[in-house]
């Protein structure tokens, strides 16, 4: 009964999605009032039944109600409660449930706090936003809906994916789904706009906080889908350039410069058409990553399913939006032209190199995912294109945009000088110039990785700490009353280099060890002594484990006793490595146990990591920014906007 009830709201869903999608659109072009306002209950009422069908989801895990088939097929009455409840979003039709249940929340947000929009964009933006909505729902009830019953209920599950049993995969996709999401504001904005035919300073600010919310939730997802590649498939890498990891990532770097393009046109009111451009495009390569993860045209760990026919409705639903925008987009293309005039040298010219430099770097990413895929389709030929090209095609872009990030915050709007821009960012020039002969001293000389990311995150930041000084006028006391959105840059710049720093110094200074080990047998790694001292078998709740215990010394003293596992799961007759690592601020000591091998003994790998955390540290650090603007009232849809709309003219 509970799964009927789930279904008949995501019915009832899309009823109202259609209804929010036409009636207000209708109004806001004949100035009907009411029509208009009807879009504001309606976006309250849809977020509602699609929160009753996803706790009807929910509630058919957690009781294990192996008469829907969703929860057969990814669920077991063993499994921990933990993984019942992230069963629900760890699929296919769940996830697309839980992609829906985030759309509306957006909407139901922008209708409940959009009191200060004009009636008729927050009419065409929630109407918008229930299109594509409507899309979505429709995708789930014909051809992924997730509350089909078995005809004869089975006693137990298949369990979920393994690898998917894990509290970083717990929390992963809700994180990621609110940035992929949470762009689509930022899309049913420009689409709006578009349809007005007016951007201006108003209409960025509203657009900001929506996008800053959006870019914050994808760094803390795509921050946890690293951490939990580095742990949990026992390969030691926290970035492996992989179809899905990609599909994330371009978002993010588009929402980055959005972000910073919006507020060219809040302060400057210039870069309008390239500022909807990039809210068209990045919510666009939101849908292109959905279409990779469920299409199954390209291969990846993360992937939910491999149905072309899904795949082609996904492809129709990104054609659709994203091919009406850009359509609308070259209509209304001249009516967002601006007559303001900048030189190179000002803060606009370094936030116009900004969005070049990540503008590009989306693309180089976007041609490496999918060139395999081109490559097959045109010329019948398999291709891989691996990390080698992405390091060597992206890291260029990101050397540049390190750079240009200190020296564009120092300088003034309009226009600035070079020399006074450097002169104030003295202090950072030569802490990076120290950090970097401190490195080369230190290291083999074998690569300038090293020495190049330590520099340049050590110039990011330094440079953010002498941009909160300069603002703060050299007075300490002014530091705490400087507004959220100075902070919140400053520390996601600064998180940027100490996750630049992590990077490199991880990669350049990595010490590896691969051997077969017997109970007793002593490795030296780096300067530890690593002694494997028992392996034991050992039943888990839904699993059984081969646990090793072993124990990691330097210089005669006991660092750490950890115990890296190799897990089985029977019903899914599938293995999973858990490594076992002791973090530092310096270091991680990072240690897997494999099979056991015919002549005796156990296969271990054995790594030291320098400054690993500093890469999760600097995901977190930027994350944090992004809330700590999130507190600017100037930001916040409600504080200004009045204000905004006063003086706002349409865009000639």
């Amino acid at each position: 009964m509970i799964a009927e009830l789930g279904h008949f709201a995501l019915v009832l869903s899309l009823g109202v999605a259609l209804f929010q999608m036409i009636v207000p659109m209708i109004g806001a072009a004949r100035d009907r009032a009411p029509w208009m306002e009807s879009a504001r209950p309606a976006a309250m009422a849809q977020f509602g039944l699609l929160g009753i069908a996803f706790a009807a989801l929910t509630v058919a895990f957690v009781t294990s109600d192996f008469s829907v088939a969703l929860v057969y097929e990814n669920s077991h009455s063993a499994k921990p409660m933990i993984y019942k409840v992230s069963g629900v979003w760890g699929n296919h039709e769940g996830s697309m449930l839980l992609w829906v249940l985030i759309l509306a929340l957006f909407g139901a947000a922008a209708a409940v706090f959009g009191d200060n929009l004009p009636p008729r964009l927050r009419a065409r933006v929630l109407s918008v936003q229930a299109s594509i909505g409507s899309a979505f729902i429709a995708f789930i009830l014909f051809t992924s809906n997730p509350f089909l019953r078995l005809d004869v209920p089975p006693f137990d599950g298949r369990d979920l994916n393994p690898l998917l049993q894990d509290p970083g995969l717990a929390f992963h996709p809700p994180f990621l789904y609110l940035g992929y999401v949470g762009l689509s504001m930022s899309f049913s904005f420009a689409v709006a706009a578009l349809i007005e035919g007016r951007v201006d300073a108003a209409w960025a600010r509203w657009v900001r906080p929506w996008t800053l919310a959006a870019w914050m939730f994808l760094t803390v997802g795509i921050a946890l889908g690293s951490w939990w590649a580095y742990y949990e498939l026992g390969w030691g890498g926290f970035w492996f350039w992989d179809p899905v990891e990609n599909a994330s990532f371009m978002p993010w770097l588009l929402a980055g410069a959005l972000l910073h393009s919006a507020v060219v046109v809040e302060k400057r009111e210039t870069m309008k058409a390239w500022t909807i451009l990039l809210a068209i495009m990045a919510f666009g390569l939101s849908l292109t990553g959905t279409f990779i993860v469920r299409s199954g045209v390209l291969t990846s760990v993360h992937s939910f399913a491999t149905d072309p026919a899904r795949g082609v409705f996904i492809l129709g639903i990104l054609a659709v939006f994203v091919g009406g925008a850009l359509t609308l987009f070259a209509a209304r293309a001249g009516a967002m032209t601006t007559r303001t005039v900048f030189s190179p040298v000002s803060r606009e010219g370094a936030l116009l190199l900004n969005n070049l430099l990540l503008a590009v770097a989306a693309f180089v990413v976007f041609v490496g995912t999918l060139w395999p895929l081109v490559a097959e389709f045109a010329a019948g030929r398999k291709l891989s294109v691996g990390p080698p090209f992405f390091e060597k095609a992206f890291t260029p872009f990101m050397i540049v945009l390190a750079i240009a990030l200190p020296i564009g915050t120092i300088l003034p709007w309009k226009r600035g000088r070079m020399g006074r821009a450097v002169a104030t960012l003295r202090p950072a020039l030569v802490l990076a110039v120290a950090v970097a002969a401190a490195v080369f001293a230190v290291s083999t000389g074998k690569s300038a990785l090293a020495v190049v990311g330590a520099a340049l995150g050590a110039w990011l930041v330094a440079g953010s700490a002498v941009d909160l000084w300069t603002r703060a006028g050299g007075t300490p006391a002014r530091l705490g009353r400087l507004p959220g959105a100075d902070w919140g840059r400053a520390l996601a710049h600064a998180g940027l280099g100490i996750t630049f720093i992590g990077v490199s110094l991880l990669m350049a200074w990595q010490v590896e060890d691969i051997r077969v080990a017997n109970i007793g047998d002593r490795m030296r790694i780096a300067d530890y002594d690593v002694t494997l001292q028992a392996v034991d078998e050992v039943e888990g709740p839904n699993y059984t484990a081969t646990i090793a215990t072993m124990l990691v010394e330097r210089g005669g003293r006991q660092v750490a006793v950890l115990h890296p596992e190799k897990r089985v799961y029977p019903v899914q007759a599938m293995p999973t490595t858990e490594a076992a690592i002791t973090s530092g601020v310096f270091r991680d000591i990072y240690l897997v146990i494999g099979d056991p091998q015919k002549g005796g003994g156990w296969a271990v790998r054995s790594y030291v990591k320098p400054f690993a955390a500093w890469i999760w540290s600097g995901c977190a650090m930027m994350a944090l920014g992004g809330l700590a603007s999130l507190t600017d009232r100037r930001y916040r849809v409600a504080a200004t906007a009045r204000r905004g709309v006063a003086r706002a003219v349409p865009a000639e």
